[in-house]
């Protein structure tokens, strides 16, 4: 079957979630189908992508969307019903080279990921799939609390926007697919509970443990320029960081990930590392004696979890981080809310090295069993194959 894969972003490298995630679906589809990879792209085109990408998809175009054009399409979008997040994607110049691509290779099926690109397949008549991945409306929702007074009117106008447009855009696609059990049932839909859940998977074979001698207590990895990465970083500094270091007064931190924001860059300090991009990020993991991430905001599936359990470090991380992973708290990783309860179960896991190992084991051995490409992929391969 020859799929056509409509992409906000190339796959490659895989420094953010949706690419990571949509590297590794092309990669396991790639066994059964012939793809066809279409994807949209706002910056620098990595000197690898192509080469790298080629090994699994028969053909690859690559629209370039300037930032003039960007600019264009979010003030012509603030003038309409569509979310900025579409907007942001979305103009009449790319929507007729897509087209054309889509005549020209006549695809038996669509993937698109993210409401992102759903713009551009809205009215073509072949069986189409969305990944809905995360459910953007309820990002902003939790945004909306945090944010400056001046942000609460354009975020209260995308919340809207994005709730509307989740909803249409569910029944514009024959199959929808998402990242947790408790994104989907977020979706603003009556028939949520029609969407598949494809978790995303790790790569065990590149995440593994390693024995180095650790230079950090804690690390925090992401992509340091992503507003719910952000939050955390400035959360475990500002918040949780003080209370510890009454205990240990040396303890140190590595905050790393690409990117990383102006907000991000002043929290460094003599005990607080920000290292910026990084060619191999399980030196990042491996340094580091806990793994945290203390997400204040966001949703979907956290992979730096994934992968960090995976090389067995243990975890900490918050209730909302957690839900979507289905792990056991206190045994495959710990969960905390307050500040304080962070501090406790970091000081527990650095004064008790014995609980350590076994979370970590525990942590280990739970991704092992849970979280696998290949398996998560074979779900979409069913939902394309049965509507042949």
């Amino acid at each position: 079957m020859r799929l056509f894969f409509i992409l906000p972003r190339v796959p490659y490298p895989t420094e953010k979630g949706d690419k990571l995630r949509a590297f590794h679906q092309i990669k396991q589809l790639s066994k059964h189908h012939e793809i066809i990879l279409c994807a949209l792209n706002d910056g620098d085109l990595h000197e690898n992508a192509i080469p790298v990408l080629k090994k699994y998809v028969k053909a690859i175009h690559v629209i370039p969307i300037s930032k003039v054009s960007i600019a264009l399409s979010l003030v012509r979008t603030l003038f309409s019903n569509r979310p900025l997040q579409v907007g942001y994607f979305y103009n009449e110049s790319t929507a007729k080279k897509i087209h054309a691509l889509i005549r020209e290779y006549k695809p038996d099926h669509i993937f698109c990921q993210l409401i992102r690109v759903a713009e551009y397949v809205k009215g073509i008549n072949i069986p189409k799939t969305l990944d809905y991945q995360d459910v953007f409306s309820k990002g902003v929702d939790r945004r909306l609390s945090t944010s400056p007074f001046y942000m609460k009117p354009f975020l209260k106008i995308e919340y809207n926007r994005l709730l509307r447009y989740e909803h249409e855009a569910f029944e514009s696609f024959d199959n929808k697919i998402i990242i947790s059990a408790p994104d989907r049932d977020l979706i603003p839909h009556p028939d949520n509970n029609k969407i598949v859940v494809v978790a995303n998977g790790v790569d065990t074979d590149f995440f593994t443990p390693r024995e180095t001698e650790k230079e950090y207590d804690l690390v925090f990895t992401g992509n340091m320029g992503y507003p719910p990465n952000i939050k955390s970083a400035e959360f475990l500094v500002n918040e949780i960081l003080p209370i510890v270091k009454n205990h240990k007064p040396d303890l140190n931190l590595l905050i790393a990930g690409a990117s990383p924001h102006l907000r991000v860059l002043a929290l460094k300090s003599t005990q607080v590392h920000v290292s910026g991009w990084v060619s191999d990020i399980r030196e990042s993991y491996s340094l580091a004696r806990v793994f945290i991430a203390p997400m204040q905001i966001g949703t979907g599936l956290q992979n730096k979890l994934l992968e960090a359990m995976a090389m067995r470090i243990p975890c900490i991380t918050s209730p909302l981080a957690f839900q979507a992973l289905n792990a056991r708290d206190g045994i495959d990783i710990l969960v905390a809310q307050t500040p304080e309860d962070y501090a406790s179960k970091i000081m527990m896991l650095l004064n008790n090295p014995e609980k350590a190992n076994e979370i970590a084991q525990n942590g280990y051995e739970f991704v092992h069993r849970n979280f696998n490409w290949e398996t998560e992929t074979e779900k979409i391969n069913s939902l394309i194959s049965r509507g042949r």
